[in-house]
């Protein structure tokens, strides 16, 4: 393991770490699920979801609280339908609550 003893950006670490590209990776498509799904989240909701984890093809989104979450759930037989007609494989979509 070689030690730097100088700070690089979190870009070029990514670039030198293939389980960090691919961290990186997960992280921007998870953003740009999201950002797809903005036509669909009524505005008053949107400030309470944040994109969260890809897992092969489940995909978690991160609700502020169980009020959002409860509308949110209602909403995820469109998102999942609108996420499959734009490409990105989504079986399902999991609510997290968390504070």
């Amino acid at each position: 393991m070689n030690r730097r003893h100088y700070a690089i950006s979190v870009h070029q670490a990514s670039q030198e770490s293939p389980t960090l590209a691919q961290l990186a990776a997960l992280a921007r498509e998870s953003s740009e699920r999201l950002r797809a799904l903005e036509p669909l989240i009524p505005p008053l909701l949107r400030p309470a979801l944040q994109a969260g984890p890809i897992e092969g093809d489940r995909w978690c989104l991160l609700v502020r609280n169980n009020a959002a979450a409860a509308k949110a759930r209602q909403l995820l037989p469109a998102f999942e339908a609108h996420l499959r007609s734009k490409g990105w494989n989504v079986n399902s979509i999991r609510l997290k609550v968390h504070s």
